[in-house]
């Protein structure tokens, strides 16, 4: 019995024992478990951290424009354009990556707002805060467009030229020249509030402009350069012609319109021959062709154009009409000045392309009749 006693109470210690093991066991693998949680969540975090990293870093190279290859694009952004397309267009000339990212960058730093219309000049070597600076109204790297204004061109045509290449809009040039009291001592009679106040005074030249440009000093550069070649001599010969120098400009203008340039002076001595002598028939009438084409928006003047009810119909009204039709070349600001000596009242374009030219009207006729292009 003693024995069976001991067997028993053994048993229950190592019954006692097992069971204190079991809750160890239990406790190490809820520790284990713990751990390997631990270290899953430990790799999840810096995968994510390496991930971000990388995100970052590719986008911190579109943002501060590093590692680009070289390249250089010039945009155009119009009035119309959002600047959804704006972001759209640098993505698709490959000066940004992340139009999105971009978009965002533009929001936050308030450079949205900075982007005008123009044409710009830009790189791959440019951040965002450059391209957005870049495409601002007072850009350097605006680029620049050359215009060439042709000689006789009438300021409807040059404001439509500039529009064409992208300086100013013929809205905006018509209103500053209509406007703005621009300070030269040729302009200081002429009043404002009619755009074609500056007609003649926009010198036919070759000029250098920014696009887009602002429209007070895209006309300032022409009119500084009239200014420059409107010479003291110059001043002199319209001060001792008694005309104006808008009236000069005028006879100028008409001799530009009506010349193919080896007759200029000639041309210039009828039109004083007839204007010296206002009362003499139909000579006090200048009856120049290019003033209809002049009112009727450069057409190929007609019959029906003669009755046109304006100061510029040279065949209605006698004397020079109110202003300049184009803008004239130097040469003939010359032959307005320099006029020949003549006794020629009239003039004609021959089948052979010259001007001939005649003392009286019937001889005028007796050429008309002998010519191909003047027979119906």
């Amino acid at each position: 019995m003693a024995s069976e006693r001991r067997s028993d109470t053994r048993r229950d210690r190592r019954e006692d024992r097992t069971a204190e093991r079991r809750p160890a066991r239990r406790r190490r693998r809820s520790a284990e478990a713990v751990m390997g949680l631990a270290a899953i969540y430990v790799i999840m975090v810096i995968g994510v951290s390496i991930l971000l990293a990388c995100v970052g870093w590719i986008a911190a190279n579109d943002v501060l424009a590093l590692n680009k290859e070289a390249k250089e694009a010039t945009v155009t952004i119009t009035k119309e354009d959002s600047f959804d397309d704006v972001a759209k267009l640098l993505e698709k000339e490959g000066l940004i990556e992340y139009k999105s990212l971009f978009k965002l960058f533009a929001s936050i730093t308030g450079g949205k707002d900075k982007v005008a219309p123009g044409t710009y000049t830009l790189n791959t070597d440019m951040d965002y805060r450059a391209l957005l600076s870049g495409m601002s109204i007072n850009s350097s790297t605006k680029a620049e467009v050359t215009v060439t204004i042709p000689e006789g061109y009438s300021l409807a045509q040059v404001f439509q030229l500039l529009e064409d290449k992208g300086v100013s809009t013929v809205e905006e040039l018509t209103e500053v020249a209509a406007e703005h009291d621009y300070n030269f001592s040729f302009l200081k009679d002429i009043p404002l509030g009619d755009a074609n106040r500056l007609e003649g005074f926009l010198y036919p030249d070759t000029y250098q402009f920014n696009t887009p440009h602002s429209a007070l000093y895209a006309i300032n550069k022409m009119l500084v350069n009239f200014d420059q070649k409107y010479s003291d001599e110059l001043r002199a010969k319209v001060a001792e012609s008694g005309y104006s120098v808008q009236e000069l400009l005028t006879i100028a203008s008409l001799i530009e319109k009506e010349t193919d340039g080896t007759d200029r002076t000639r041309i210039a001595s009828v039109i004083y021959n007839r204007l010296d002598n206002p009362n003499a028939g139909t000579v006090g009438f200048l009856q120049i062709d290019a003033t209809l084409a002049y009112i009727n928006g450069g057409k190929v003047p007609t019959e029906a154009d003669k009755a046109i009810d304006s100061p510029y119909n040279t065949y209605k009204y006698k004397g020079l009409p109110p202003g300049p039709i184009a803008n004239p070349g130097l040469e003939s600001i010359q032959a307005a000045l320099n006029p020949e000596k003549t006794d020629y009242f009239y003039y004609a374009l021959g089948d052979d392309n010259v001007h001939h030219f005649f003392k009286n009207y019937d001889e005028m006729q007796r050429f008309l009749a002998s010519q191909e292009r003047y027979k119906k």
